[in-house]
């Protein structure tokens, strides 16, 4: 399993360099956390630090979720900088149940990861739902290396922006 969770990876890292968009990267991010990790949903929250809030650049079946940068499991790893796995969703105190009543979806089980930029920030949160028998430190050690291929991305995506731009001007 782990070995085909290794390769897996790769195969995504590669698939990934070709992306130059948002709505072309983060669908293909979350087919693959969900792919290896075996859950539900996935959700990659942006932090935005000026109005305090987090906003999904993607979130599976549901429109884009905005939260309050002090509410909810997403918001809290961001304070706490590290994953939280959270087997028993309704039954954590950070769990944010507001969002399912929004938007109608049964969370079950949820695992967070954070998302660091190159200066070590917290730019956003890797969410995964719903993982049938729960989630556990092998899943979150799986979601840090997708995190950090989520920061890259970012990272890269802010370069080619800045270069389109350059060379506009």
């Amino acid at each position: 399993m782990k070995a085909n969770r290794y390769s897996k990876l790769t195969e995504f890292a590669k698939e990934l360099l070709t992306k130059r968009s948002l709505e072309e990267g983060m669908p293909l991010i979350a087919r693959y956390v969900k792919d290896v990790i075996g859950a539900q949903r996935c959700s990659i929250f942006i932090y935005d630090n000026l109005k305090h809030e987090l906003w999904t650049t993607l979130a599976d079946g549901v429109d884009k979720i905005v939260i309050p940068a002090n509410k909810g499991l997403v918001s809290y790893t961001i304070k706490v900088k590290k994953p939280v796995i959270a087997n028993d969703a309704y039954g954590h105190e950070e769990f944010l149940a507001e969002v399912d009543e929004r938007t109608g979806y049964k969370t079950k089980n949820i695992v967070t990861a954070p998302i660091f930029d190159s200066q070590r920030k917290v730019i956003g949160v890797l969410e995964l739902l719903n993982k049938e028998g729960g989630f556990d430190d092998e899943d979150v050690k799986f979601m840090i290396f997708f995190a950090h291929y989520v920061s890259g991305f970012l990272e890269l995506l802010n370069t080619y922006i800045t270069e389109e731009l350059d060379e506009k001007i």
